[in-house]
């Protein structure tokens, strides 16, 4: 319940808050979401190495390496990043420039200009995208793209799987168009 002296004890000595009532009321920040993404705004240049945990959302400039293993990496339309980019989810609307490795997905706008070589899952390309380089899509890349303790093992069931199709020069990774 509020009371007069709870306002008394929380103004600055020497002010009351009847001849100053901006003073009895005292804002608050409001709070930040725990799933609000890092931003680099445009205006912003970086050059070197970036890690973290959280989303990352690019709209200014990125030379270097950008790491973000359990997290979402945005490329803005004004983003300009030259990088090798190993993320969860990589979303390219600006100019994109390096090798761009995804656990889950790439996805590319249709504002994006990107070269280079793309490792995911899953890639989805809008219509007017302009994409140069190499692409490597499915289930096989993104175990190989995952970081795990037994990276080892993965490979060689993939080699034993490629013998028993009947495939000698099949290449490890490599996706088949069509493949799920």
């Amino acid at each position: 319940m509020w009371r007069k002296d709870d306002v008394n004890s929380q103004t600055p000595l020497g002010v009351s808050p009847q001849s100053n009532p901006a003073r009895a009321v005292v804002p608050t920040a409001p709070p930040i979401s725990p799933k609000a993404a890092a931003c680099i705004s445009q205006g912003i240049r970086i050059k070197g190495e970036l890690t973290g945990t959280e989303d990352l959302f690019i709209d200014g400039t990125v030379d270097g390496k950008i790491s973000l293993a359990n997290s979402a990496l945005t490329v803005g339309p004004n983003g300009v990043v030259r990088a090798e980019i190993t993320a969860r989810e990589i979303v390219l609307r600006g100019v994109a420039e390096g090798k761009f490795t995804a656990g889950e997905r790439i996805q590319i706008w249709h504002t994006a200009r990107v070269q280079g070589e793309l490792k995911s899952a899953r890639i989805s390309i809008e219509d007017g995208a302009e994409l140069r380089g190499k692409v490597e899509a499915g289930k096989a890349v993104a175990k190989l793209a995952a970081p795990g303790p037994s990276t080892r093992t993965k490979k060689s069931d993939q080699t034993k799987s490629s013998d028993a199709i009947g495939t000698a020069d099949a290449v490890p990774g490599a996706a088949t168009a069509g493949a799920d």
